[in-house]
C-alpha cells in the first residue's frame, strides 16, 4: 500500500512538473542568467558556474571521510511581476555564511558536511513547485528543506509532507503555515504574521482609535491577517469601517477608502504593491494631519523610494510615509552579547554586508539587496537551528543503529526526530533568542517604529506573551503632543487668490498704467522734437495703449466669482481674453514692426520708413485676435468650471472638521488655448528672429531700434517660460496669479523704461539744444539735416552709377559677340581663298573687311561730362581702384571708359585693349 502511494505521489509530481514547464507563460522556468543552467543543476554546479559564487569552505579534514548533508534550497531571487517578496537577494548571502560558520565548527555534525543545493523560486508557487520536484528527484537526496516567501512556503510545505521532508522557513510569516494540520513539518524562524495584530490593537487602545480600516493585497499570508486583524478588533470593540482588497492596481481600493473617510489604515502587502498603494494614496489625500498608516515592518528601510513606473515622485513618495507606524518582529539582536556566531548581532551584520558583494550579480540596484536585508539574520539563524538539530538526531540515531545516511523520502522514523530536535532548538542567535512553539512558529517580541523625516525610529517594544508595552513617548504627530481623531467632517470652501497679493500687485499694475499715461503725454509734448520723431512716436504709442490694456488684465486674473458674483464669473474669463490678448498685439506688435522695418532697411538698402507697413502690421495683429476672439466666443464661449482638492486640515478650528477646497476655473476646450498659444509662439519666435538678425544694425530713422530688440528678448523669454508653466500651476491659485500677473508688470515696465527712459534723460539734458548731439547710448544714432541730405544724394548717385556701368557690360557682351562672329568669317574665307582662284580671293577679302568696319562702327557710346564722373567716382569711393588723371587728361570719345588713350596714336580699327573688353 505504501508503494502504491509513493508511485502515484511520483505521477502526479511528474505530472504537475510537466504542466508547470509547459505552461512558461504562468510558471517560467528561470534560466540563471550568468550561465543558463537550469533547474536540475547540482548545488555545486549551480554554485560553481555563477561568478563569485562558490560552495563555502570545507572543514580542514580529509575531505573523503565527509559524508554530505543535503539541504534544497528554494530562494526568491528575482521575478516578472514586482508584486512578490524578493527576499532571497538578502537571504542567500547570510545562509552561506551560516553554513560556512557551521561547517567550520568541529564541535557540530562530526564527520559530516552540510551542504544547500538551492534554486530560484521568484517568489512564484507554480515555479516553487517545479523547483521541489527538481530538488527531490534530482539526487542526492535531500534531507531537509529551507524556503522563504509565504506563497511560497505554503505550496511546498504541503507537499513535502508526503515525502517526510521538514520544511524550515526563513521568511515566510503567512499565519495559514501555523496549521499543524495542514503543514505537520513546518519550522520557520521569521514569526506569524499575527503577532503583528495584537500589537496594533494595543495601539489603537492607546491612542483612542474605535474606527479602523483595512487595505490588503490579495495574497494569502495578507488575507488570513487581515481576518485574524477583524476578530481581534471585534473582541476589543474596534469597529472595521471598510476591508478592501487589490490584485495589482490599488487604485479603486485606496479610492474607496477615501470615500469611507478611512482616517487610521492598516495597509497588508509585498513591497512592490505597497509602493504602488502609497502612491495611490498620495493623489487621493490620504496622508498628513488626520491619517495614520500602519504598515508592515519587514520593508527595506528605503523601500518607498519611487520604482520605474511608478507615477510619483520622490518627494511626494515621502510626503505620504511621513509619520507612518510599522510592526514587526525582532529580526536582530538588540544586545551587546555573543551570539551563537562568535561576535554581535552588530558585528555580524558589519561582517554580512561585507560579503554582499560577492553576490552582487542578483542585485538589481548596486551592492546591496533589494529586498530580504532585514530578514538575513533569520536565514542565518535558520542555518544554525538546522545544524543543531541534525547534530542532536545524529546521537539519537547512532543509539537506534541508524544514522542520517539513512534517511530516505519513505521513512517517517527519521525525519520524526529531526522534529521532535527542531523543537527542542534554543539558542541566542544573530536575530535574538530562537526557539519554536508547539505549532512551529518563532516566539518573538514586536518591534514599534514610525516614519520621522524619511527615517525609522523605535518607538517600543510589545510582548505578546504577557501583553506589556514598553513605550519611549518618542511619537510625533503634525500638531504636537496630540494624535489625529479617526472622523472628520468636510466643509466645503472657495479658494481665492490671497488679498494681500493681490492688492499689491494690482497696485504694482496701476502705477505701471499711470506710468504708460505719462510717457504717451511725453510723446505727445515733445512730438516735434526731431530726436523723437526719429524713434517713430506712433509706434511707441500704441506699444504705449498696449501695455495699459495688459496691465488692466493683471486686476482680472486676480477676480473670481466671490468678488463679482458666481453668475458674473463668465464675463470676467472673457474680458481676461479679450484685454491680453489685444493688449499684447498692440505692445508686442509696435516693436516687432519697428524690428521688421530696421530689418528691411537694413537688407534692401532703403532709407525711407514707410508708416503704413508699421500700421499695417499692428493692424493685422489685432485683427487676427478680434477674430479669433469672436469665434471662439460664439462657438464655444468660456464658462465656469470647479475643480475639488484633496481634503485640507483647518487651521483655527478643531481637526475633526476637513475642508473640501474649490477652485473656479475658466472652462473652455483646449483647441483654442492650443490656437493662441501656436499664433502667439510664432510671433513671438519670428520676432526674436528678427532682433538676433538686427542685433548690430545702427538706423538713424530708428533710433531706439536696438533697445527695441532688448526688448524683445526679454518679453519672449519670459511668455515662453510663463505660457508652460502657467499650465502646469493652474491649480494652484497664489502661484498661478503670482506669476501670470509678475510676468505682465515686469514685461511692460522693463521695457517702457528701457525705451523711454534713455529718452527722458536726453531731453532733459539737453533741452535747448537736442540736436546738437547726445553722449551715451544714442550718439551713434544722432546726426544733423546736412548730413542726412548729403547721404541721401551720394546715394543716389551711387545707384546712377551702378546703371551706367550694367550698360558698359551689356555693351562689351555685344561686342564680344560681334568678334566671336567676325573671327568665325574670317575663318570661312580663308578656307574659301584655299579653293578659289585668285581673283576672285581678292574680291572676298574687301568685301569682308568692310564688313568689319562696319561692325566696330556700330558701337554705342554713353559720354558723361568729365566733372560728372569724378565726382561720382570720388563720392562712393570708386577713385582709389580707378586710373587716377587731371586736368591734362583728354577725352578720348572713342573709347567707352570715357578717358584718354594712353597711346598718343589713334589705335587701328582691328586693335582692342584688355580693358575695353
Amino acid at each position: 500500500m505504501a508503494n502504491l502511494e509513493s508511485l502515484i505521489l511520483w505521477l502526479g509530481s511528474l505530472a504537475i512538473l510537466y504542466v508547470t514547464i509547459v505552461d512558461s507563460n504562468t510558471f517560467p522556468i528561470r534560466k540563471d542568467v550568468h550561465h543558463g543552467s537550469s533547474l536540475s543543476t547540482s548545488s555545486s554546479s549551480a554554485l560553481s558556474n555563477i561568478p563569485n559564487y562558490s560552495t563555502v569552505r570545507r572543514k580542514p579534514l580529509d575531505k573523503s571521510k565527509l559524508k554530505y548533508i543535503e539541504i534544497g534550497g528554494l530562494f526568491a531571487m528575482n521575478g516578472t511581476t514586482g508584486s512578490g517578496w524578493l527576499g532571497g537577494q538578502g537571504c542567500l548571502p547570510a545562509a552561506m555564511m551560516a553554513l560556512e560558520d557551521v561547517n567550520n565548527n568541529e564541535d557540530l555534525l562530526a564527520g559530516y558536511y552540510l551542504n544547500i543545493t538551492w534554486n530560484n523560486s521568484q517568489c512564484d508557487p507554480g515555479l516553487g513547485t517545479a523547483v521541489l520536484y527538481d530538488l527531490i528527484y534530482t539526487p542526492p537526496t535531500k534531507t531537509l528543506l529551507l524556503g522563504g516567501c509565504s506563497i511560497v512556503c505554503s505550496t511546498i510545505a504541503e507537499t513535502a509532507k508526503m515525502y517526510n521532508l521538514i520544511v524550515v522557513g526563513y521568511g515566510a510569516s503567512s499565519p495559514a503555515l501555523s496549521d499543524r494540520v495542514r503543514f505537520p513539518t513546518f519550522f520557520r524562524t521569521h514569526p506569524s504574521a499575527t503577532i503583528h495584530n495584537p500589537t496594533r490593537v494595543k495601539l489603537f487602545k492607546k491612542f483612542k482609535w474605535s474606527r479602523v480600516a483595512i487595505i490588503l493585497e490579495a495574497e494569502e499570508v495578507f488575507v488570513t491577517t487581515g481576518t485574524d486583524l477583524e476578530i481581534k478588533c471585534k473582541e476589543a470593540d474596534i469597529e472595521i469601517i471598510t476591508r478592501v482588497s487589490f490584485l495589482d492596481d490599488p487604485t479603486e481600493a485606496v479610492k474607496s477608502l477615501a470615500r469611507q473617510d478611512a482616517r487610521i489604515i492598516v495597509g497588508m502587502a509585498y513591497g512592490g504593491a505597497a509602493r504602488r498603494m502609497m502612491c495611490e494614496a498620495y493623489k487621493n489625500g490620504l496622508f498628513g494631519k488626520q491619517y495614520v498608516w500602519f504598515l508592515i515592518g519587514w520593508y527595506e528601510d528605503n523601500w518607498f523610494h519611487p520604482s520605474p513606473g511608478l507615477n510619483c515622485t520622490m518627494e511626494e513618495m515621502l510626503k505620504v510615509v511621513e509619520k507612518h507606524f510599522t510592526t514587526e518582529a525582532l529580526m536582530l539582536n538588540q544586545g551587546q552579547q555573543l551570539t551563537i556566531a562568535g561576535m554581535t548581532a552588530q558585528d555580524w551584520l558589519i561582517e554580512y554586508q561585507k560579503q554582499l558583494p560577492k553576490y552582487k550579480e542578483w542585485f538589481p540596484h548596486g551592492d546591496k539587496p533589494q529586498e530580504g536585508f532585514q530578514e538575513a539574520p533569520l536565514a542565518y539563524d535558520a542555518i544554525w537551528a538546522i545544524a543543531f538539530a541534525l547534530n542532536k538526531s545524529v546521537e539519537r540515531l547512532s543509539k537506534l543503529g541508524m544514522s542520517l545516511d539513512d534517511f530516505d523520502y519513505e521513512k517517517p522514523e527519521i525525519t520524526e526526530i529531526i522534529k521532535q530536535e527542531l523543537q527542542k532548538v534554543q539558542f541566542l542567535g544573530v536575530s535574538g533568542s530562537v526557539a519554536f512553539n508547539d505549532i512551529g512558529d518563532r516566539i518573538s517580541w514586536t518591534l514599534i517604529e514610525q516614519m520621522i523625516d524619511g527615517k525609522y525610529k523605535t518607538l517600543g517594544f510589545f510582548d505578546t506573551v504577557t501583553d506589556n508595552l514598553t513605550w519611549y513617548d518618542r511619537e510625533q504627530w503634525y500638531p504636537p503632543g496630540r494624535p489625529p481623531k479617526d472622523r472628520t467632517e468636510i466643509v466645503p470652501t472657495l479658494v481665492t487668490v490671497n488679498r494681500a497679493l493681490f492688492v499689491s500687485l494690482s497696485v504694482t499694475s496701476i502705477v505701471g498704467i499711470i506710468m504708460a499715461i505719462g510717457l504717451l503725454c511725453f510723446n505727445y509734448r515733445y512730438r516735434n522734437n526731431r530726436y523723437i520723431q526719429m524713434s517713430h512716436p506712433s509706434s511707441n504709442n500704441l506699444m504705449l495703449i498696449g501695455s495699459v490694456l495688459c496691465l488692466i488684465s493683471v486686476q482680472l486674473f486676480g477676480l473670481d466669482g466671490k468678488d463679482v458674483g458666481v453668475e458674473h464669473f463668465e464675463v470676467i474669463c472673457n474680458s481676461r481674453a479679450f484685454f491680453l490678448s489685444i493688449g499684447f498685439s498692440l505692445f508686442f506688435g509696435a516693436m516687432f514692426a519697428k524690428t521688421w522695418i530696421c530689418h528691411v532697411l537694413h537688407t534692401q538698402n532703403k532709407r525711407k520708413i514707410n508708416n503704413k507697413q508699421i500700421y499695417f502690421i499692428i493692424s493685422i495683429f489685432c485683427f487676427l485676435d478680434i477674430a479669433i476672439l469672436a469665434v471662439w466666443y460664439l462657438k464655444d464661449p468660456m464658462y465656469r468650471k470647479m475643480e475639488y482638492f484633496p481634503l485640507e486640515d483647518p487651521q483655527l478650528v478643531d481637526d475633526d472638521i476637513k475642508y473640501q477646497p474649490l477652485l473656479e476655473h475658466c472652462g473652455a476646450g483646449m483647441i483654442w488655448y492650443g490656437i493662441f498659444y501656436a499664433y502667439k509662439g510664432l510671433v513671438l519666435l519670428f520676432g526674436l528672429f528678427l532682433s538676433y538678425e538686427t542685433r548690430s544694425v545702427k538706423m538713424k530713422q530708428l533710433n531706439d531700434s536696438r533697445l527695441v530688440g532688448m526688448s524683445i528678448y526679454n518679453v519672449v523669454i519670459l511668455c515662453l517660460i510663463t505660457g508652460p508653466v502657467s499650465l502646469v500651476i493652474d491649480n494652484q491659485v497664489n502661484s498661478h496669479f503670482a506669476f501670470i500677473a509678475s510676468t505682465i508688470i515686469f514685461c511692460c515696465l522693463l521695457s517702457m523704461a528701457l525705451i523711454f527712459v534713455p529718452k527722458i534723460i536726453e531731453i532733459i539734458r539737453h533741452q535747448q539744444n537736442l540736436g546738437s548731439g547726445l553722449n551715451g547710448t544714442f550718439h551713434e544714432t544722432m546726426t544733423s539735416k546736412e548730413e542726412e541730405e548729403r547721404f541721401v544724394r551720394l546715394t543716389s548717385e551711387n545707384e546712377e552709377l551702378k546703371m551706367k556701368i550694367a550698360e558698359k557690360e551689356r555693351q562689351i557682351d555685344e561686342v564680344k559677340r560681334k568678334i566671336e562672329q567676325m573671327s568665325k568669317e574670317q575663318l570661312e574665307v580663308k578656307r574659301l581663298e584655299e579653293k578659289m582662284p585668285h581673283g576672285s580671293t581678292k574680291s572676298l577679302t574687301t568685301t569682308t573687311t568692310t564688313q568689319t568696319k562696319t561692325i566696330l562702327k556700330k558701337a554705342v557710346r554713353i559720354q558723361e561730362p568729365v566733372d560728372l564722373v569724378v565726382n561720382d567716382c570720388i563720392n562712393n569711393g570708386i577713385g582709389t581702384n580707378m586710373h587716377t588723371f587731371d586736368h591734362d587728361d583728354q577725352i578720348d570719345p572713342v573709347v567707352d571708359s570715357g578717358f584718354a588713350s594712353a597711346k598718343l596714336s589713334k589705335p587701328s580699327e582691328d586693335e582692342f585693349s584688355e580693358s575695353y573688353l
